[in-house]
């Protein structure tokens, strides 16, 4: 079979024909990658070729150069790279060549290939005339597709390469652009092309913006470019400006005044729903980046410096012209849209949730008088839209200046929870959702929660499911702001406002979430769930809403907590027997989903009793490891289960003995899963629950436990992250079994001092990031082993260590990136050092060092409990030191 037949029959209907030449193309590009990809370029290039399958033959080419799973990025790179020089120049050249074919698709195709070689090349410095050829392409006035094709080239070009391996050719690379985006270009394809790429391009170009007549002449082009006849030309250059605002805030005002004002304001009332995304998504960018500025302006003032960037306050001075419009734009609703579409009036709605925030109290007056003459209007779009503007503004302007307007609309609002049209209702729902969440404290409970509760209730039974999902939402901030939590200061609280409450509301979402059981057995016996399954998340909104009940319930609700959890275990059980019945990949979604809910609801339940699980302990351990054998390889059930055993390890603590030995063949597995990062990083964290709840008990696990997680460390295939949560776990291990470390000290401290040596590229913004977090995960396996041996008579064993941890807590202290974590780790450990070996005249030597003492000096600018740990771990020091 030829190539070209091959490629036709992976796009054909019949399922066994495209499988079968879809493995062939596989077992091809394995077996002899270089013909492989010869046979797909001679594809692309011929002009006799159908379109279709060219396009097959591009997308195989670029899939085979350019990956999106990072894992296999570099595997494709150097798969490429060490092609033969003829092979490579023959694909390049059919690739630069194909960018001129006839047929516009097979030019696109074209750039996509181009730019995927590119990508594995400029960086390297091969292909050093790549975009010397383009340029010229883009100059070849007479083949208008050779021009769109290259453009689009330096497109994905500009949107796929590090911007720093482009900037020496960014003025000839900006120049090509910019000249087919003019409004004297002849062909609008051409333009829109030009657009596309000054898109991908805008990030590296800063220079260009630092030089005011450069700056003018883009920003000239992509102005009138929102006024080109092409709707698709203008949405185009108003995705530029919206780029533009964003890397470029602070240079905006000349701008702003002269002409983005204008054209925003006009574009968001543009007829095509395009354009006035576009022009809305303007505005929303510019109020995240005035929002960002307060919020580093509030930083700045609280360090007393000047902050780096001042806002200009462009929302707070368009505020007038801009709200009429986003006010206009809500009125524009498509009856029972899908969440899914993003229409313009989602957008509005968006963009004055995100005004309130940057203009704050200014928004307030704006957007009052809207919703004071339309709230009652007969017509429900008008109706709809001032309950949103409403909702939408309470975050944002002091809760001082909103409770007032709150109070009073709050009969209004909770009455309307029985409006005729859905959409208003939905929107009410959200709105009491907001002020339960946001402005608790103007919810009166003797005046307004018994009317409020009843109408969410009320509501919970209504038949479209977005609109209970809200109200579950809304009752769960409800519980959220007005529960007793375990955090609260005191004896345990016996009642509170929602006492009397809490045990209907959470009958009354149990019947919602019944909706899951009411399934039907269809002629073969099988079961099937019911259509509709978990739409808009009202099922699991509903159970998140029972655990925040739980998690809030007072004293005098316990029996309500008792009596749920037995409602939950029962339907797990009922959900497990169900199991092998099930039809269809979406019901087995829905069994997965719902055992996550039901776990969720167990851990708020054993937070909440503690070790007064017990009684249920059997019961739950019992169907945890059913659910972990039913499961198989669904790694999120298995991760939900995993996280029930730990909360119940964490309440149990020694307790739990009788269940591990059941639960340990579950676990390794688990740890094993190295392609997994999720359920492995859950699985090093139930070592460290199991080891805490058992403390020293937890030896007789230890070997296991460390031999496990040393071999993770040296896996090649575990994410980067996962290893860091495996240092924190040897601390835990070591805090819980303490002497009895002592056979893995030697191997454990190595493993951190070689981690903690790792220093990051400066230009590597995710590889600092990284580092800053692998710092925290050894200062937490540190402290750990520090604490394990303090106070026992084998303390001494760590003098041999202790200079390499100062080391890193002096590398931390010294980073000018360093965080706050890392301080208040690095003081607290500096301060279990000398607190565990005063005494030691080898200790008192390494303590004397100067930038210790310098560190633990008064610090001001830094928050009040990091402080409080500074000041003790100076105490502890200086009596160590004495």
């Amino acid at each position: 079979m030829n190539a070209t037949d091959l490629l036709a029959n992976t796009l054909s209907s019949d399922a066994n024909t495209r499988q079968d030449a879809t493995q062939k193309l596989e077992t091809a590009s394995r077996e002899n990658y270089p013909d492989y990809m010869l046979m797909l370029s001679s594809v692309l290039v011929d002009e006799n070729s159908q379109i279709h399958i060219r396009n097959a033959a591009g997308l195989a080419l670029k899939n085979a150069i350019s990956s999106r799973d990072p894992a296999r990025v570099a595997e494709y790179a150097n798969r490429w790279m060490v092609l033969s020089v003829e092979a490579k120049t023959k694909i390049k050249n059919d690739a630069l060549l194909t960018l001129g074919s006839t047929s516009p698709k097979a030019g696109s195709f074209a750039a996509q290939v181009t730019a995927a070689i590119a990508a594995v090349e400029l960086p390297h410095g091969q292909w050093g005339d790549l975009i010397e050829i383009l340029l010229g392409f883009v100059n070849t006035q007479a083949n208008v597709n050779l021009r769109i094709a290259t453009l689009q080239a330096i497109g994905f070009i500009c949107e796929s390469i590090k911007p720093e391996i482009l900037t020496l050719r960014s003025n000839e690379i900006l120049t090509a652009v910019i000249h087919g985006a003019r409004k004297e270009e002849p062909s609008a394809e051409v333009q829109l092309a030009a657009i596309h790429a000054l898109f991908n391009s805008l990030e590296f170009v800063r220079d260009n913006f630092e030089r005011e007549g450069e700056r003018n002449y883009i920003m000239q082009v992509v102005c009138e470019a929102t006024q080109n006849p092409s709707v698709q030309v203008q949405v185009g250059a108003f995705e530029c400006l919206v780029r533009i605002m964003s890397l470029y805030y602070e240079k905006m005002t000349f701008y702003m005044e002269q002409a983005l004002f204008g054209l925003t304001v006009v574009g968001m009332k543009h007829a095509d729903e395009r354009v006035a995304l576009q022009a809305v998504e303007f505005w929303s960018t510019v109020c995240e980046e005035e929002m960002d500025l307060a919020i580093e302006a509030q930083e700045a003032r609280e360090y007393g410096e000047a902050p780096e960037t001042e806002s200009k306050h462009f929302a707070k001075v368009a505020l007038p012209e801009i709200v009429p419009v986003l006010l206009l734009l809500l009125t524009k609703q498509e009856e029972f849209a899908d969440e899914d579409e993003w229409n313009v009036s989602m957008a509005a709605g968006t963009c004055l949730s995100l005004l309130a925030s940057a203009v704050q109290d200014a928004v307030v007056p704006a957007v009052i008088p809207f919703i004071e003459a339309h709230i009652k209007s007969t017509d429900w779009h008008h109706r709809e839209a001032a309950v949103m503007a409403f909702g939408s503004i309470l975050e944002g302007p002091d809760p001082i200046v909103l409770t007032p307007l709150v109070t009073q609309a709050l009969p209004l609002l909770i009455d309307m929870m029985t409006d005729a049209h859905t959409d208003v209702k939905d929107t009410v729902a959200w709105t009491l959702g907001r002020i339960c969440e946001l402005l608790i404290q103007t919810i009166k409970p003797d005046v307004h929660l018994h009317a409020l509760i009843s109408a969410l209730v009320g509501a919970l039974s209504d038949e479209h499911h977005r609109i209970v999902a809200n109200c579950c939402w809304a009752l769960m901030n409800l519980a959220d702001q007005l529960g007793a939590f375990d955090g609260d200061i005191g004896e345990p609280i016996q009642t509170g406002p929602l006492s009397p409450y809490t045990e209907g509301v959470v009958a009354a979402l149990l019947r919602v979430t019944e909706r899951w059981i009411s399934l039907c057995a269809s002629s073969n016996g099988l079961i099937e769930f019911p259509s509709g399954g978990n739409e808009h998340n009202f099922r699991t909104a509903a159970y998140e809403a029972i655990s925040a009940y739980i998690s809030g319930a007072t004293v005098d609700a316990i029996p309500v907590v008792q009596n749920t959890v037995v409602a939950i275990l029962g339907r797990m059980e009922q959900l497990l027997g169900m199991q092998n019945q099930i039809l269809g990949v979406d019901d087995r979604n829905n069994w997965n989903e719902l055992q996550g809910n039901f776990c969720s609801v167990v851990v708020a339940v054993i937070r909440k009793l503690g070790a007064g699980i017990q009684p249920l302990a059997d019961r739950i351990m019992t169907l945890l490891l059913q659910l972990i054998q039913a499961a198989g390889r669904t790694s999120t059930v298995l991760e939900d289960a995993f996280l029930t055993i730990g909360a119940l390890a964490s309440a149990l603590e020694i307790n739990f003995s009788p269940y591990i030995q059941a639960f340990l063949p579950h676990l390794y597995p688990a740890l094993k899963a190295h392609e997994d990062t999720q359920l492995c990083t859950v699985a090093v964290g139930i070592i460290g629950d199991i080891a805490r709840a058992l403390g020293p008990q937890a030896a007789q696990y230890a070997n296991d436990f460390m031999t496990v997680l040393l071999e993770n460390l040296s896996s090649d295939v575990l994410n980067r992250n996962v290893k860091i949560s495996i240092l924190s776990g040897f601390g835990d291990i070591a805090m819980a079994i303490g002497p009895a470390f002592e056979p893995f000290l030697a191997t454990t401290m190595t493993v951190l001092r070689q981690a903690g040596a790792l220093q990051p590229n400066p230009l590597d913004y995710d590889m600092l990031d990284y580092v800053g977090q692998l710092r925290e995960g050894i200062l937490e396996a540190y402290t750990g082993l520090v604490s394990g041996f303090k106070g026992t008579a084998k303390v001494a064993v760590l003098l041999p260590y202790v200079e390499s941890i100062l080391e890193l807590i002096h590398r931390c202290a010294a980073d000018e990136d360093r965080t706050d974590p890392q301080m208040k780790l690095s003081y607290g450990l500096l301060g279990d050092l000398a607190e565990a070996l005063a005494g030691s005249p080898e200790m008192k030597q390494m303590l004397m060092k100067p930038w210790i003492a310098q560190e633990l000096r008064t610090k001001h600018r830094m928050p009040p409990e990091m402080n409080k740990t500074r000041r003790w771990a100076r105490e502890m020091v200086k009596l160590a030191t004495q």
